[in-house]
């Protein structure tokens, strides 16, 4: 099975701090709104079909259009749950016929820049899907203990739950720190698809939880980023893979202090 994951993050008009968590860091991957809709205009361009949902994908039910039928579907995400997939992402989606997958961290709901309650059960009746991504987003979330995991993954899923009324069954990793332990206590919270960041378009069944792999969007990309990430040739995305792995390496070697640095060089 294959499919082409998008991860965005947030958008904001005229400010970074409009939306989500508020960092250097956490800014390289908002866009601004003029650059988020080149990024969904390339994607349109080269493909006819709508994005697919996560559940609809794992259980083989999920439409395609025959125009499409030799390229892998594709599925967009957005992680942190900042209020700019309810007051932006959402329409823009919508107006393509389009839904996402809005990943939430539950310990911020309702803060400044995040959704609130009842817009995640608003976006939840507009077919979005609404998934966890971790309570609190732990910093380096696969160096935790694997009781604080589950911990974590499942005190989101009942937040979610209690909101929505019926079970959140899809993740994504917070901070891209993934490991097998963390895919282990994802299922054991009830979840049963889980988007990585790493830019792979192999959907990998297993023991704990299907893994999707996801092809990020940060700011200063080029307007035709998305659109080649969706495109049929495997040449399209190797930069993507090449980017990612050169990040694993450096992760590790800094530990704790990645994301001071990643802060720094984003200053």
């Amino acid at each position: 099975m294959r499919a082409i994951s998008l991860l965005f993050h947030d958008v904001h008009e005229t400010s970074p701090d409009e939306s989500g968590f508020r960092s250097a860091a956490a800014n390289r991957y908002k866009l601004q709104l003029a650059d988020f809709d080149a990024q969904l205009d390339g994607v349109a361009e080269v493909r006819s079909d709508a994005p697919i949902v996560a559940l609809e994908m794992v259980a083989g039910s999920a439409p395609r259009n025959p125009a499409d039928a030799g390229n892998p579907p594709f599925l967009i995400t957005v992680d942190d749950g900042g209020v700019s997939y309810h007051t932006i992402i959402a329409d823009r989606l919508e107006r393509r016929g389009w839904r996402g997958h809005c990943f939430v961290s539950t310990d911020l709901i309702g803060q400044p820049g995040f959704l609130d309650a009842d817009q995640i059960r608003d976006l939840d009746a507009r077919g979005h899907v609404i998934g966890s991504h971790s309570a609190s987003h732990p910093p380096r979330f696969s160096t935790l203990a694997f009781d604080d995991i589950v911990r974590e993954w499942t005190r989101s899923c009942e937040t979610l739950e209690d909101i929505l009324g019926h079970d959140v069954e899809v993740a994504s990793v917070p901070g891209g720190y993934f490991s097998s332990a963390v895919a282990s206590a994802a299922r054991a919270a009830g979840i049963r698809v889980l988007f990585t960041s790493e830019p792979i378009i192999s959907v990998q069944p297993g023991p704990d939880c299907t893994l999707v792999g996801r092809f990020t969007v940060r700011r200063g990309d080029p307007a035709d980023a998305a659109q080649r990430f969706v495109m049929p040739a495997p040449w399209a995305r190797s930069g993507a893979w090449v980017s990612w792995n050169a990040k694993g390496l450096v992760k590790p070697l800094l530990g704790s202090s990645y994301m001071r640095v990643a802060d720094w060089v984003s200053s």
